[in-house]
């Protein structure tokens, strides 16, 4: 069993008895449309997406290191591109909304970056979002990732809605020749910081 430690963060596997806390957040309109789920409808449906969807490898709950409690998720999501030569996969994640603005899912996902280079041997990681998703593209820019292009109507979503996917990557190559790009950083915040939302 797989625990990525940050500053702030355990990124550890899902188990059954996070499901109230992955709920708290998943059920907020707010989350899971712009990363293209559907927001969940009850506990018992959060349940079945950590037995499922959460179950895959690779896939962690994101949790504060100081209460232990569930935050978010963050992980390889098991896609893969068929035109890059070497072992690539999607890096995904989700953040509760009362946690937005402090660097928390940057700071998972460089974790992730440099475990799935150094310990999984990929040698593409990539990442997309929705046309619009300035918070996702904010957090891809901070890892390093660097623009590929945008797939015009590229993504259907659960409820028929059509986006332009906008596309990025980093390769084993980028990773190793700056790795200190890549190391979890806790961020500052000042004390008279507002949360947005």
């Amino acid at each position: 069993m797989t625990i990525l430690t940050t500053p702030r963060l355990l990124l550890r596997p899902f188990r059954e008895g996070d499901a109230a806390e992955l709920y708290d957040y998943a059920q907020d309109p707010r989350v899971g449309p712009i990363a293209g789920w559907p927001p969940h409808t009850s506990v018992e449906n959060s349940l079945e997406i950590i037995r499922t969807v959460f179950s895959a490898p690779n896939v962690f709950a994101v949790a504060d290191r100081e209460s232990g409690r569930v935050i978010g998720s963050a992980g390889f999501v098991g896609e893969h591109r068929n035109e890059l030569p070497s072992p690539d996969d999607e890096l995904g994640y989700a953040l509760s909304p009362a946690f937005w603005g402090r660097g928390l899912i940057p700071e998972a996902s460089r974790a992730l970056i440099r475990w799935g280079f150094t310990e999984l041997g990929l040698g593409t990681i990539w990442c997309n979002h929705y046309d619009g998703n300035a918070r996702s593209r904010r957090v891809i820019e901070k890892c390093g990732f660097q623009y590929e292009g945008t797939i015009r109507q590229g993504f259907r979503r659960y409820d028929g809605q059509v986006f332009d996917d906008v596309c990025y990557s980093i390769l084993k190559e980028e990773y190793f020749a700056h790795p200190q790009r890549f190391q979890p950083q806790a961020v500052k915040i000042p004390k008279d910081f507002e949360k947005e939302g």
